[in-house]
C-alpha cells in the first residue's frame, strides 16, 4: 500500500476559473479539499481573460430582460459544433451553465453582470446579436487582504510593469471572489508550488497524486478523487511538435506553467485524449521581444499577405481569423508574418481597441522592425517587401469599399461581431492619411483545446472508453466540448467551470 504524507477527500489539480469552481463546489458540499497550483500564484490563464461565461438562459440574462430559449442556444451550439464531441457531453454544457450560476449566486460573494457579446457564427441560425454573454462584478482589490499577493497579475502589470489596479475587473474579479470564498472555508486548503508529478493507481482506481512542493516529494490521497484542470499544453514545445498544434510557444498567451504536466501524467496511467492538434487561436501582434500577442478589436486597416493582397475579414472572431491563417499558410498562400497596413489617423498607432498585452512603446516595435512607415504607399510596400502596384491597387479597392460602407471581397461588417467595436458601424475605414504604417503579425494562441477524453459527468476514459474511477478533467485538461469550434466568448471559461463543477456534485454524491 502507498505510503501518504497527506489526506484529502477531493485533489484539484490547477487553479483557473475550473480549479476555483471544482475546489469551491467540494468544500461547499462539505468535502475536504486540496487545491494545488502548480505556479507561484493562483488564477491560471483565466486571470488574464475577461472572466466571460457563455451560459444560455442564465438568471443574470433574466434579469436583464433576455427572451432566449434553451432550444434555441442548442440549435446554434448543435449547428457550430456538429458531432465533433458526444452529444451528451454537449448537453451536459448547455444545460448546467445556468444551474451553476444559479448555485453560485446562493452565496453572496458571487455578482455576475450582463456583457452584451456576440456569438461568434453570426449568420447560423439561432445566433445571438447580444450573446449569451455574463461576466463577474468588479471586486475591490483591498478586500482580498494578504492574498492579493497570492493572486496572478494581469498581463499589463506582469509582462508590462503596469502598477496594480484598485479594483479588480474581469478574470481577476472572478478568481478573487473564488480566493476570498475559499479562504473562508475551513475544509478547503490552498495549495502554491505543488506540480503534479503522477497519479497513484491501485488497480482500476486512481486514489492520490505524487506532487513536487517546496517540502520536497510529497504523496497525497484523494478519497473521493481528483479535479484536473490545469490549463493546457501551450507552453510544451515538444507535445506542440508531436500533436501538431499550429503556431508555436512564443505564441501562447497562457502562463508558463502551462506545460501539460497534468495531461502527460492522466496518458500515462491509460486516459485516452482527444483534440490535441487544436487551440484557441488568434491573429497575433508580433512583439519586441519575439512573441505574438491575442489581438482583437480591429476599427480599421488591413492585413495583407506577401503578395501585398488582402486575404481575409480582419474583424473576424479571432478563433475563425487564426483557423483562417492556419489553413491558408498549410496551403502555401501566406508566409508569416503578414501585415496590417493603416494609415495616420491615429498617430501611427495601430487601430486596435483590444491588444489584451497593452502595447510597449512604439519605439521599441521600430526599432525590432515591426512597425514601419512610409510617406507613400509605394515607399511602405518597399518597406515591408511586398509589390508596390498591387498594394496600391488593394488599397484603393478597399478606400472604395469604405466609401460605400460595404465589403463585397470579405463582407467585412457583416456579422454582428465585426461591428462590436466600432458602435455597430461597419468598420471600414479610407487609408488615406500620409504617412503610412504596417505592422507585423503571426499567429497567437489562447490555450491548447486538446486534453483527456471526458463523459458527461467529467470523469476521464480510457482507450476503451471506460470510465477511470477516481479522475475528472475540466478546462483545457480536457477536450474541449466545443470541438474544433469557438462559438462564443466565454465558452473556454464557462465549460471548465461547468465540468469542474459536475466533478465536484459527482463525487458529493458518490460520498
Amino acid at each position: 500500500m502507498p505510503v501518504w504524507d497527506e489526506e484529502c477527500d477531493v485533489l484539484v489539480v490547477g487553479s483557473g476559473a475550473g480549479g476555483m469552481t471544482g475546489a469551491y463546489t467540494a468544500a461547499r458540499e462539505g468535502l475536504r479539499v486540496i487545491l494545488a497550483e502548480a505556479t507561484d500564484r493562483f488564477g491560471g490563464t483565466s486571470a488574464y481573460s475577461g472572466g466571460g461565461m457563455w451560459f444560455p438562459c442564465n438568471a443574470v440574462l433574466r434579469r436583464a430582460g433576455d427572451d432566449d430559449t434553451m432550444e434555441d442556444a442548442r440549435d446554434y451550439y448543435r449547428a457550430v459544433v456538429g458531432d465533433r464531441t458526444p452529444r451528451d457531453v454537449q448537453d451536459a454544457y448547455l444545460e448546467t451553465g445556468r444551474k451553476l450560476i444559479d448555485y453560485l449566486e446562493q452565496d453572496p460573494g458571487f455578482e455576475f453582470i450582463v456583457y452584451p457579446w456576440p456569438d461568434y457564427y453570426g449568420r447560423v441560425p439561432k445566433a445571438r446579436e447580444s450573446g449569451r454573454h455574463i461576466m463577474p462584478m468588479s471586486l475591490d482589490g483591498a478586500a482580498l487582504g494578504d492574498l492579493r499577493g497570492s493572486l496572478r497579475a494581469a498581463l499589463g502589470e506582469e509582462r508590462r510593469g503596469q502598477p496594480a489596479p484598485e479594483m479588480l475587473d474581469a478574470g481577476q474579479a472572478l478568481i478573487g471572489r473564488f480566493l476570498l470564498a475559499l479562504s473562508k472555508m475551513p475544509n478547503a486548503a490552498l495549495r502554491l508550488r505543488h506540480e503534479l508529478v503522477e497519479f497513484v493507481r491501485e488497480g482500476d482506481r486512481v486514489t492520490g497524486a505524487v506532487m513536487e512542493t517546496p517540502e520536497g516529494v510529497r504523496r497525497i490521497r484523494a478519497h473521493a478523487g481528483i479535479v484536473v484542470a490545469a490549463g493546457g499544453f501551450e507552453h510544451d514545445a515538444e507535445l506542440r511538435a508531436r500533436f501538431g498544434v499550429a503556431g508555436d510557444v512564443a505564441g501562447a498567451m497562457g502562463p508558463p506553467g502551462n506545460k501539460g504536466l497534468a495531461l502527460k501524467a492522466g496518458m500515462a496511467i491509460g486516459a485516452d485524449v482527444d483534440l490535441m492538434d487544436q487551440a484557441w487561436w488568434s491573429p497575433g501582434l508580433m512583439q519586441p521581444d519575439g512573441t505574438a500577442s491575442f489581438t482583437l478589436g480591429f476599427d480599421g486597416g488591413i492585413f495583407v499577405d506577401q503578395d501585398g493582397r488582402r486575404f481575409i475579414n480582419e474583424s473576424l472572431p479571432y478563433d475563425r481569423a487564426g483557423r483562417e491563417i492556419i489553413a491558408r499558410v498549410k496551403e502555401g498562400r501566406l508566409t508569416l508574418p503578414f501585415w496590417l497596413v493603416y494609415d495616420d489617423r491615429d498617430g501611427g498607432m495601430p487601430p486596435i481597441q483590444f491588444p489584451n498585452l497593452p502595447f510597449a512603446p512604439a519605439e521599441d516595435y521600430r526599432a525590432a522592425g515591426l512597425w514601419r512607415s512610409a510617406p507613400t504607399l509605394s515607399g511602405l510596400a518597399d518597406a515591408i517587401g511586398v509589390p508596390a502596384d498591387a498594394l496600391a491597387a488593394t488599397v484603393e479597392r478597399h478606400n472604395c469599399h469604405a466609401e460605400r460602407g460595404e465589403d463585397p471581397d470579405f463582407e467585412r461588417g457583416v456579422e454582428a461581431f465585426d461591428r462590436m467595436f466600432t458602435g455597430g458601424a461597419v468598420p471600414l475605414a479610407p487609408i488615406a492619411r500620409p504617412p503610412f504604417h504596417a505592422a507585423a503579425f503571426g499567429l497567437s494562441d489562447l490555450g491548447t483545446k486538446g486534453g483527456m477524453r471526458t463523459d458527461a459527468r467529467a470523469r476521464v476514459l480510457d482507450g476503451e472508453g471506460r470510465v477511470i474511477p477516481g479522475l475528472y478533467a475540466a478546462g483545457n485538461s480536457m477536450a474541449a466540448v466545443s470541438g474544433e469550434a469557438y462559438p462564443g466568448g466565454g465558452n473556454p471559461i464557462g465549460s471548465s467551470m461547468v465540468f469542474a463543477y459536475l466533478a465536484a456534485r459527482d463525487m458529493a454524491a458518490e460520498r
